[in-house]
C-alpha cells in the first residue's frame, strides 16, 4: 500500500516509518519540522518532505494515489503553559481538520490517528462498592501532599479501574482538549464520508531516539537525561500515581496492525503494555540500570497531571491482534542505555 505519514521526522512517526517500509509499504514521508521539537535549524532526513498539514495545496499533491493516511503529526506535552493553547489548536486541531479534507477530496477514505490516553483525564476510580467519579484535585490538598482521590463517603483513598474504550472522555489539560477535538473531527469525519479511522490512544510511549530533556520531554527521557548528568531523578508527587508505559517498537507495530486491518467508522484503541507501573518505579528501573544517583521523591505536582491512569488493551488484541511485547520493566531497563535524540531548546511550539 500507499501510505501518507505525517509526523514522520518525529519520535514515533520515525518507528513508524521504518515498520511501514520494513513491511514492504510505500510510506511518502512529511513533517513541519517545527523547532519546538526538532531545534531551531532542524532540516527533515532523507526522504522526508518538509510539509505543512494546514497546506491545503501541499496536501492535494501529497495525497495523491494513497491508500492510507497515518497521522502523527502533533504538538504534544501536558502541564507545560496555559500559553500553547494556541499551538494545540492550530496544529493538532485545525491541521487535522485541514487534513480530513484534503482526504475527502482525494477519496482517501482509511486513516490512522494518534490519539493519547490523556483524552481519558483522571481514569477510573472505585470505593468499596462502586465506582466514583472524581472531580480534579484540589490544588489546597495536593499542597499538603494528599495526592490520592478520596471516597467522598468515608475518606478512604479510592483505588484505581483500568480504563477501557468506553471509558467517557474527561480532559484535564490543554493537550487532552486537544486530542479530544482531533478524535471529535476525525469521528464526524467518517460518518460523513463513510470512512475508516482507527484512533490509536497511545499509553506513555518511551523508547530509542526520544528527545532529550525539554519541557515537553516525556518523563523517561527526563529521568534518563538528570541521570547522565550525574544527578537524581526528581520524581513528582509521592512516587505512587500508576501509567502503563509502552515501548515506540510496540507502538510501531500498532500502527503497523492498524494499516493493515482497518476497522469500520471510528474505532479508539488503546494501545498499551498491559503492564502497570509506578513513576518512582520508573525511576528506580532507570537508576539501577544507569547505575546512577538513587531517585528523589520531591513531592511537588504539575496542574492538570492525573493521580492513575492504566489501560486495558483487551481490544487491541482483539480486533488487531496486537500484544505488547516488551514489558516496562524491560524496556526500561534498555531505556537506560538508548540512544536520545538531541534538541536544541528553543521555546514553546508557535502557531
Amino acid at each position: 500500500m500507499r501510505v501518507l505519514l505525517t509526523g514522520a521526522a518525529g519520535f514515533i512517526g520515525s518507528h513508524v516509518r521504518q515498520a511501514l517500509s520494513d513491511a514492504g509499504h510505500e510510506v511518502v514521508a512529511i513533517d513541519l519540522m517545527l523547532p519546538a521539537a526538532h531545534g531551531p535549524d532542524a532540516a527533515p532526513p532523507d526522504g522526508v518532505e518538509q510539509v505543512d498539514i494546514r497546506d491545503a495545496d501541499a496536501l492535494d499533491a501529497f495525497l495523491r494515489g494513497i491508500d492510507v493516511v497515518s497521522h502523527q503529526a502533533a504538538v504534544v506535552g501536558a502541564g507545560v503553559s496555559a500559553q500553547d493553547a494556541p499551538a494545540y489548536a492550530s496544529h493538532n486541531d485545525f491541521g487535522t481538520a485541514m487534513l480530513l479534507a484534503a482526504m475527502d477530496r482525494a477519496g482517501c477514505r482509511t486513516l490512522v490517528l494518534a490519539s493519547s490516553m490523556v483524552v481519558y483525564g483522571e481514569g477510573r476510580y472505585r470505593a468499596a462498592d462502586a465506582e466514583v467519579v472524581p472531580p480534579p484535585r484540589d490544588p489546597a490538598d495536593l499542597a499538603r501532599g494528599e495526592f490520592d482521590h478520596l471516597d467522598p463517603r468515608s475518606g478512604a483513598s479510592l483505588g484505581w479501574l483500568p480504563v477501557d474504550e468506553d471509558t467517557p472522555l474527561r480532559p484535564r489539560s490543554l493537550y487532552a482538549a486537544s486530542k479530544v477535538a482531533q478524535e471529535h473531527y476525525a469521528a464526524a469525519w467518517a460518518t460523513a464520508t463513510d470512512a475508516t479511522v482507527t484512533a490509536l490512544r497511545y499509553h506513555n510511549v518511551y523508547g530509542p531516539e526520544m528527545p532529550r530533556d525539554t519541557p515537553y520531554s516525556g518523563v523517561a527521557a527526563i529521568f534518563r537525561s538528570a541521570l547522565e548528568a550525574g544527578t537524581a531523578p526528581q520524581v513528582f508527587e509521592d512516587g505512587r500515581q500508576l501509567r502503563d508505559f509502552v515501548h515506540v517498537h510496540d507502538v510501531a507495530a500498532a500502527n503497523l496492525a492498524a494499516v493493515h486491518a482497518p476497522l469500520g467508522g471510528f474505532v479508539p484503541v488503546n494501545i498499551a503494555s498491559g503492564h502497570p507501573i509506578t513513576i518512582g518505579a520508573v525511576a528506580d528501573v532507570l537508576a539501577a540500570a544507569h547505575d546512577g544517583p538513587a531517585p528523589v521523591v520531591t513531592g511537588r505536582y504539575r496542574p492538570g497531571d492525573v493521580r492513575h491512569i492504566v489501560a486495558s488493551p483487551d481490544r487491541a488484541g482483539r480486533l488487531l491482534g496486537f500484544t505488547a511485547a516488551i514489558t516496562p520493566e524491560q524496556g526500561l531497563a534498555a531505556f537506560a542505555a538508548a540512544p536520545l535524540r538531541a534538541v536544541a531548546s528553543a521555546g514553546s511550539p508557535t502557531w
